[in-house]
């Protein structure tokens, strides 16, 4: 279910706004509509949504408009044209007290500067938007230690602003909005002022967050690493506009436009892709009824030396190989039972392809890609991995 609408959402700086609005509705250009109105298009007709419980990425270049997006989304800017509609309340329609009211329930709010108030301890600054909303000291303490501990700053409580290191400071940013129970954050460029291993360990330390309380994620940032390892779905925005959307493999493979694919050329395809996105289907798998001849006839056919075994269900039970087939069809043996091993290299289908890589350099076997139950969803073999991190698409994929 969507949580946040977005549609055909429009937002022009200047006093002449209407005028610009009806060049911009004409199809004109943003320059052409600031050299004849003096008037700077920020957003430009951006729809989308937001599903409850997914991440999702708005990404861009300086002045593409990303954050300007944000701001409208929790009222900080009023859009121009079009609308906001928040858990089926429309924001654009909304009273400052309704609009006061959504911001302090609904959402919570980091920055990247940290914006802490340097005279108030870790606890205090947490608990500021409990006590904003009237929450008695005792629950606001507890839910603000509760906060505290989730992003590893237990044991500081006590401590200020100035005594913590840039990291630390954006964890106590980050228990701030979530001490409030939002089922919304936003999240304005939060790591883009951290060293790059801080920025690395803090992006892990969200998605552990994440993966604990399934809060709707708005985050921007116009680092595409940053965006593929956060976002379930990303927006790439140019010029105000939203110039693709889609899986963060979509963009990659499949991008929309050249100004897309430039943007993504440079990517480390390891760290983005995923096992199912350089996955082939498992054609060629024996059953344990199944004789060793015809296992030895899959293997010659195909130029295979190993099967992977399943079930009829296809659950995957192992491997075997063709040294092992070859020696019981010697000895008369007509199953497979005895001779199916079990320490397959698995993966599945959303473990990153760099964490595989050291796998797939070693094994004699290909990686075989399993579900929660065991299925068997795929295999990576060598070729269809280094087409991936060549950034190729396979027909067998398409």
């Amino acid at each position: 279910m969507a949580i946040i609408k977005v549609e055909h959402l429009t937002k022009i700086y200047g006093s002449d706004t209407e005028k610009a609005l009806r060049l911009l509705n004409q199809g004109m250009d943003n320059e052409s509509i600031k050299k004849q109105t003096k008037q700077v298009v920020g957003i430009r007709d951006v729809s989308f949504q937001v599903e409850q419980g997914e991440s999702f990425v708005i990404m861009g270049l300086s002045g593409s408009g990303k954050s300007t997006l944000l701001r409208c989304l929790n009222g900080l800017i009023n859009a121009t044209a079009g609308k906001i509609i928040i858990d089926g309340q429309e924001l654009t329609g909304m009273s400052s007290r309704q609009l006061e009211e959504l911001r302090r329930k609904k959402m919570g709010m980091v920055f990247q500067r940290f914006a802490l108030l340097p005279h108030r301890t870790v606890l205090g600054n947490v608990g500021y938007g409990l006590e904003i909303q009237g929450i008695a000291r005792d629950q606001r303490d507890q839910q603000s230690l509760q906060a505290i501990e989730m992003v590893g700053l237990k044991g500081w409580e006590d401590s200020y602003p100035a005594n913590l290191s840039g990291g630390m400071q954006q964890r106590v940013g980050i228990a701030r909005a979530l001490a409030t129970d939002p089922d919304i954050l936003l999240m304005d460029e939060p790591f883009s002022a951290l060293d790059p291993l801080i920025r690395q360990e803090m992006q892990d330390e969200l998605l552990e967050i994440q993966n604990k309380l399934q809060k709707t994620i708005v985050f921007i940032t116009h680092d595409l690493d940053e965006a593929l390892k956060i976002g379930e779905r990303i927006a790439l925005m140019k010029d105000g506009k939203i110039v693709q959307m889609g899986q963060p493999e979509d963009i990659l493979l499949s991008p929309a436009s050249e100004y897309v694919a430039r943007f993504v050329e440079n990517v480390n395809y390891s760290r983005a892709l995923t096992a199912s996105s350089v996955m082939v289907k498992a054609r060629n798998v024996v059953h344990p009824k199944d004789g060793p001849m015809t296992a030895l006839h899959i293997m010659e056919r195909f130029g295979m030396s190993s099967l992977f075994v399943t079930d009829r269900l296809g659950k995957l039970l192992g491997y075997i190989n063709a040294d092992d087939a070859s020696e019981i069809v010697k000895q008369g043996i007509r199953q497979l039972d005895t001779i199916i091993k079990n320490d397959a290299p698995v993966a599945y289908p959303d473990t990153p392809l760099y964490d595989l890589l050291e796998v797939l350099a070693h094994t004699k076997v290909p990686v075989a890609v399993i579900d929660e139950s065991n299925n068997l969803k795929g295999v990576l073999v060598r070729g269809s991995v280094i087409a991936g991190l060549a950034g190729e698409r396979r027909e067998s994929n398409e």
